[in-house]
C-alpha cells in the first residue's frame, strides 16, 4: 500500500471534517472532496451534549469550540397546550461533574468552524470544492473517486460523509429513505425582537399534539434559536426549502399564547421536511466506510446528528491506531464499534419525537411520568448516550 497516498473523505460538513482530523491525527494525508463552491455550514443552532466536548478534545479543538458555545443552566419541557412544567433537568456543577463535560448549545456554523480551523492548521488536509460523487471504483489497492464531471480523485481508502443524501451510500447499500412527514422550521432572532418573558438561559422545548417548539440563546445570547416542528398534512418529500410563514401559523391553533408567540416572531425561516433511514449492520465496503448521516441519519428529537457525526471521526482514527494503520481492519473495528450505539440513537429519536407530540390520555400520561422526577434520574436515562469517551470508545 502506498503510505503516502491520500486518504479521501466525501464531504466537508461536520463529520467530514471530523473524520478527516481524526485520521491526520494518526498520521495520513487527507483530501476532502465537497460539492458545495465553498466549505461551510448552512443551518441554525444545535445542541452539544457532553458527549460533543468529548469529540472536540479528541480532535484537538475543544477550547475552540468552548469560546464559541453557550452553556445553559438547565433543559425545560412545558405544555404547550396548558403551559405547565413537565421537567426540569439542571445543567450546572452536579451535570458536569457526572459527565465530565457541559451542556451547550451553539451555532451549528461555530462547530464546523471550530473544526475547519483545526484542519487548517493539521497541514495535512487538502480541500477540493465543487466536487460531487459520480461512483466509485475500487482498483487494486486504492480507490478511484469519479466525479459529476468525469475527473478522477485516487486515494488509499475512502471516507463518505456526503450527508443524508449519499451518493456513496446510494452506490453501495442503494436503501430507500424513511420520510417522516415531521416538518422543521428553523429560524434564527435577534435578542432585540425576542420577547423578554422567554429569554431564558435554557434549551426549552413546549411539547403539543403532533407539533413542538424549541428556544434557546445563541451567539453569547445576541440571537435566539426558534425551532417548530409539526406533522404535515401532505406529502413529503426530504429536502429543504424555504419556508412560509402562513404554514406555520396553520398548524399551531391550538397551542398556548405564551409558545406561540414564537411562530410570529421570525423574519424568514428555512422548512426541513425529515427523514431517517432504518439502521444498518454494514458500513463498510472494503476500502470504503461511511460516517456521520451518510451512515446513520436520524430524526432531530435528541439533538444528536452534530455529536454522533463526531463520535465517529473520534472512533475510526482510534480504530486506525488500533489496527496499526491497516485500513481494512480499522474499517472493521470502527464499524463494529458505531452500528449498535447508533442505531439506539436512530430508533430512540424516533420514539422521542413520539413522546414529544403525544395527544388525548397519552399527553395526560407524559406529562404525569415526568413531573417531578428528580434531576438524579434523569442523568440515570441519559447515561448511556452522555457518557462516550474516547478512551473506552471500542468498547
Amino acid at each position: 500500500m502506498n503510505r503516502t497516498e491520500a486518504i479521501l473523505v466525501a464531504g466537508g460538513g461536520i463529520g467530514g471534517l471530523a473524520a478527516a482530523l481524526a485520521l491526520a491525527r494518526q498520521g495520513h494525508t487527507i483530501k476532502v472532496l465537497e460539492q458545495a463552491p465553498s466549505i461551510g455550514e448552512i443551518g441554525a443552532g444545535i445542541q452539544l451534549g457532553p458527549n460533543a466536548f468529548s469529540a472536540f478534545d479528541a480532535l484537538g479543538v475543544g477550547e475552540r469550540a468552548r469560546a464559541r458555545a453557550v452553556y445553559t443552566d438547565e433543559m425545560v419541557m412545558h405544555d404547550a397546550v396548558d403551559e405547565s412544567l413537565v421537567g426540569r433537568i439542571p445543567l450546572g456543577e452536579e451535570f458536569r461533574e457526572r459527565f465530565g463535560n457541559p451542556y451547550a448549545v451553539i451555532h451549528r456554523a461555530d462547530v464546523h468552524l471550530s473544526l475547519f480551523e483545526g484542519a487548517q492548521e493539521s497541514g495535512q488536509i487538502e480541500f477540493l470544492t465543487s466536487t460531487q460523487v459520480q461512483r466509485i471504483e475500487q482498483r487494486g489497492d486504492g480507490v478511484v473517486l469519479i466525479d459529476s464531471k468525469g475527473k478522477e480523485h485516487r486515494g488509499k481508502a475512502l471516507v463518505g460523509a456526503d450527508g443524508v443524501k449519499s451518493a456513496v451510500r446510494e452506490q453501495f447499500v442503494g436503501d430507500a429513505a424513511r420520510v417522516s412527514g415531521h416538518v422543521v422550521y428553523r429560524a434564527v432572532v435577534d435578542k432585540a425582537d425576542f420577547p423578554s418573558d422567554l429569554q431564558w438561559n435554557a434549551a426549552s422545548i413546549w411539547v403539543g399534539p403532533n407539533c413542538h417548539l424549541v428556544h434557546y440563546p445563541l451567539r453569547g445570547g445576541e440571537q435566539y434559536n426558534v425551532v417548530v416542528t409539526f406533522h404535515s398534512r401532505q406529502e413529503e418529500q426530504w429536502g429543504v426549502t424555504e419556508g412560509n410563514s402562513a404554514e406555520v401559523q396553520s398548524y399551531f391553533q391550538g397551542i398556548a399564547p405564551r409558545a406561540r408567540q414564537l411562530i410570529d416572531l421570525p423574519k424568514s425561516w428555512k422548512r426541513w421536511a425529515t427523514a431517517d433511514r432504518d439502521p444498518i449492520e454494514r458500513w463498510s465496503f472494503d476500502k470504503v466506510t461511511l460516517l456521520g448521516d451518510a451512515a446513520h441519519p436520524m430524526l432531530q428529537y435528541l439533538a444528536q446528528g452534530a455529536c454522533m457525526a463526531m463520535e465517529d471521526g473520534v472512533t475510526l482514527g482510534q480504530a486506525m491506531q488500533a489496527s496499526d494503520q491497516d485500513l481494512a481492519q480499522a474499517f472493521k473495528r470502527y464499524e463494529k464499534a458505531r452500528v449498535a450505539r447508533t442505531a439506539r440513537v436512530v430508533l430512540s429519536a424516533r420514539e422521542m419525537g413520539r413522546i414529544y407530540h403525544a395527544k388525548g390520555v397519552e399527553r395526560l400520561v407524559r406529562n404525569d411520568l415526568w413531573k417531578g422526577r428528580s434531576p438524579q434520574r434523569f442523568y440515570d436515562a441519559v447515561e448511556w448516550l452522555y457518557s462516550w469517551r474516547m478512551e473506552t470508545c471500542l468498547g
